[in-house]
């Protein structure tokens, strides 16, 4: 007696409830894509940058380049 009037509100109700499902779904995807990129090539570019210039010190301490070296070699990292 009730044609379709039950708890998902028959077929507009389950329609509705799966075209939000979707919707949440390609949020969700396209927010976690968007969000792994920028800030983990920004920190990377970050640390490499600081461990080049790590290394460069080591080497200008144990003797491996001269002070001349080192400052063109550091020129060429801040770049």
């Amino acid at each position: 007696m009730m044609n379709g009037g039950g708890m998902g509100g028959g077929f507009f109700g389950t329609s509705f409830l799966f075209i939000i499902l979707i919707v949440a779904i390609v949020g969700i995807i396209i927010w976690m894509m968007r969000g792994k990129n920028p800030g983990q090539s920004t920190h990377s570019t970050q640390q490499n940058h600081f461990h080049s210039l790590g290394l460069l010190k080591e080497r200008l301490a144990k003797g491996e380049i001269t002070e001349e070296e080192y400052e063109r070699l550091k020129r060429k990292i801040d770049e």
